[in-house]
């Protein structure tokens, strides 16, 4: 309750920020993060640019992805992390955080191997060892990051006005 209390009062302290300061609502706020804000404008420019790489993607998923990187940026910069752009910095924070956790057994790799024989036409493991295991520390990440990025949404404010 004071969880929501807190973000309630916050998102009202950025609506009448924005007011005062615009001298009214042009660049109207979409989400915000704690106390950062996603701007409508902001996620136009980043849904036309992903448009063109992904035509499928909706403003939603891209609004997600925006909210996802402003949370991750925000624990890198708790931890003191330092890069000349905010890429180098959540790919930092991901192999620090993240990828370093991430052990595949060699159990894993003869597994995926027997279990996927038609993805291999018939070539001998130790020539796809490296490929399989790439893939097996790829979705490990993305399960491991899905998980960490949903711990961080339930302590942090996050609200959605799109």
């Amino acid at each position: 309750m004071k969880k929501q209390v807190i973000c309630s009062v916050t998102f009202i302290f950025f609506i009448v920020f924005n007011s005062v300061v615009s001298g009214g609502i042009n660049d109207r706020i979409v989400a915000y993060v704690d106390t950062q804000a996603i701007t409508l404008s902001e996620l136009e420019t980043k849904f036309l640019e992903t448009k063109k790489v992904l035509p499928e993607i909706t403003k939603e998923e891209v609004l997600n992805t925006m909210i996802n990187r402003v949370l991750l940026l925000g624990e890198a910069k708790k931890i003191r992390l330092e890069a000349p752009t905010d890429e180098e910095i959540l790919n930092e924070y991901i192999d620090l955080k993240i990828k370093s956790l991430i052990r595949v057994k060699e159990e894993d790799i003869h597994d995926f191997y027997r279990t996927n024989p038609d993805k291999f036409e018939g070539k001998q493991i130790e020539d796809v060892w490296d490929e399989i295991e790439t893939y097996l520390v790829e979705r490990d990440l993305n399960e491991y990051l899905k998980r960490h990025i949903n711990e961080l949404k339930a302590r942090t404010c996050v609200k959605i006005q799109l």
